[in-house]
């Protein structure tokens, strides 16, 4: 079964966003705290660099460094797009959100110096690599991991395992870290088992990983049949959203309906304020359609431009929750 589970995870391995940091591990070149990635270029760490387009390689040493920038798949190899700051003779950082990439999963990056040199790194370690370039060779490629959770004892999103005090090890392993065996440790309490993450709205399938042995959440009655022919426990992570229609002061009743309660006409009523009318509920991830009911006279959101077609030759306003 754990090589079917390999082989599962390497034939999803993408579609993803945040990176997790394994319990406070940090990768060579780069680190990721909450939603801002922050690129770390140290002169100390590396003693060649190479002539991108002759491939002559010297010794770091003896190179001036003018500028230092982010190059990679991101940004198409820009050598002059990301741009890091000084931040003192050893050090150069950039920090991008990590909404400036898309949901690949991981991504090969370099250090260029002076729009055409590239830094190779003194010492390989787990996350460095080789790419291809336009047909060329790449050394000592950094690899970016990206993930749609990671650990934090403030995150939405709260895991627990009653009993199993004998076991030694127990991973949370699912969807939103592509079924990584190793990746998340839950911590040890009275109780049993515990890890909070930070996760992305949507919808996602989970097991533990007891000493080894795979299993379903038997506290969770949510769950789906899986590959294994076994379950699969499901967590709905939603985020709270307010719907707001400015003016309509005279209105007596002003409902919100939408393809999140079935078009509904009368259970989400909203509650008028000073400018307006609001209403907050959870949604979760992914994207909704919805109007306002105004005096019992439908319409779409005046002030959000994105509507779409609803199949049925309705436009509806679309709200992404993401």
């Amino acid at each position: 079964m754990k090589l079917l589970r390999t082989l599962h995870v390497l034939l999803v391995f993408g579609l993803i966003f945040f990176e997790i940091h394994a319990q406070k591990d940090v990768f060579k070149g780069y680190k990721i705290e909450n939603d801002t990635v922050t690129f770390r270029f140290d002169v100390r760490e590396y003693s060649k660099f190479t002539l991108e387009h002759t491939g002559q390689r010297r010794e770091f040493s003896d190179f001036n460094i003018e500028k230092v920038a982010v190059s990679g798949e991101f940004n198409l190899w820009s050598r002059e797009g990301w741009k890091m700051e000084k931040v003192n003779e050893n050090i150069y950082e950039l920090k991008k959100s990590v909404y400036d990439f898309n949901d690949a999963f991981a991504w090969e990056f370099k250090y260029v110096i002076n729009d055409a040199y590239w830094a190779e790194p003194s010492k390989r370690d787990g996350n460095v690599a080789k790419a291809v370039k336009e047909g060329h060779k790449l050394r000592g490629v950094y690899n970016l991991k990206m993930y749609t959770a990671y650990p934090t004892e403030n995150g939405n999103a709260y895991f627990r395992l009653n009993g199993f005090k004998n076991a030694k090890k127990v991973i949370l392993a699912g969807s939103f870290n592509k079924w990584n065996e190793s990746l998340f440790n839950m911590k040890k309490t009275d109780f049993g088992w515990e890890l909070t993450l930070q996760m992305k709205p949507d919808i996602y399938q989970y097991r533990f990983i007891v000493d080894g042995k795979w299993m379903e959440d038997p506290h969770n009655p949510n769950k789906t049949p899986n590959e294994f022919h076994e379950y699969n426990s499901v967590i709905d992570i939603q985020q709270y959203t307010t719907f707001a229609l400015i003016g309509y002061p005279e209105a007596k009743e002003v409902i919100l309906a939408g393809s999140f309660n079935d078009w509904n006409e009368s259970n989400l009523k909203m509650k008028k304020t000073i400018d307006g009318w609001i209403y907050t509920l959870p949604l979760s991830g992914g994207k909704h359609h919805y109007k306002f009911i105004v005096d019992g006279k439908w319409m779409t959101d005046p002030d959000n431009p994105i509507r779409e077609y609803d199949g049925f030759g309705h436009i509806n306003s679309v709200y992404m929750v993401k």
